[in-house]
């Protein structure tokens, strides 16, 4: 188990977080990685916060000509990856140090070519929200298109199998059109471990009104995937049910 791991970063505005993002990976026990970040303009102290860090030559700093959003920022990551294996962390989140070494030795051993574990949530100030965030043990072409269950800070995938993954250039949901694409190629399988740590923030793009999703995850069927009206519209209502699913049965309230 020795192939190299590239981590994919995207960065946009998070100076006071990404050293933490950057020390989860500097922390892990697996030590065979690339980090690729990929600053999307960032208006604060970016470039000085990372600038601390590009002495390690795993590291690897770019920034776009101009402000384009997390879908390109991943994809230009993706483009100067040279690793085997994928594996993503936003700028904001956290890693426990064996995620690395778990999830690659789970992999290996069965024969998997694309995985998540569980997560943790946590506040801005990196206080627990006292819930574990879980999902199916196996998902298919089918379940991935019910319900984008993997969160994106717990994925990897095997670049031998899937090859180079580009998302649609979308605002919300670029994550999930690129696990779309990787289930073409590989069932996703889960880690039952908690190995990861998601930052739920005020301002985040997750926290938009219901009408907002709907419209996104239409946006996504419609543009992205290319599906036709009917289909999008079946998508999108199979997307609401399977979410309430997700929060009844997958995200669980820890004991303070």
């Amino acid at each position: 188990m020795n192939d190299l791991v590239s981590i994919i970063m995207p960065s946009y505005n998070t100076a006071q977080y990404i050293s933490d993002s950057i020390d989860s990976v500097l922390a892990q026990t697996y030590e065979n990685w690339e980090l690729i970040i990929v600053d999307d303009c960032s208006t604060d102290n970016t470039d000085e916060v990372i600038s601390k860090y590009l002495s390690d030559g795993r590291i690897k700093y770019f920034k776009n000509g101009t402000n384009s959003g997390a879908a390109v920022s991943r994809n230009t990551a993706l483009r100067e990856a040279n690793g085997r294996w994928i594996a993503f962390l936003d700028s904001d989140d956290l890693w426990h140090p064996e995620k690395l070494e778990k999830q690659l030795a789970f992999m290996e051993e069965n024969g998997f070519s694309f995985s998540y574990t569980n997560y943790f949530t946590i506040d801005e100030n990196s206080n627990s929200l006292n819930t574990e965030v879980t999902g199916p043990k196996r998902i298919s072409k089918t379940g991935m298109y019910n319900y984008c269950w993997p969160g994106c800070l717990t994925v990897m995938y095997d670049s031998n199998v899937v090859g180079l993954v580009q998302s649609p250039d979308i605002k919300k949901n670029n994550d999930y059109s690129m696990w779309l694409k990787v289930i073409e190629k590989a069932d996703c399988y889960l880690l039952s471990e908690c190995l990861a740590k998601y930052r739920k923030r005020a301002n985040s793009i997750s926290n938009h009104g219901y009408f907002k999703l709907i419209k996104w995850h239409y946006k996504l069927f419609r543009e992205a995937c290319k599906k036709g009206v009917f289909v999008s519209l079946i998508l999108t209502l199979r997307n609401l049910f399977f979410g309430t699913y997700k929060k009844l049965k997958y995200v669980r309230t820890l004991e303070k």
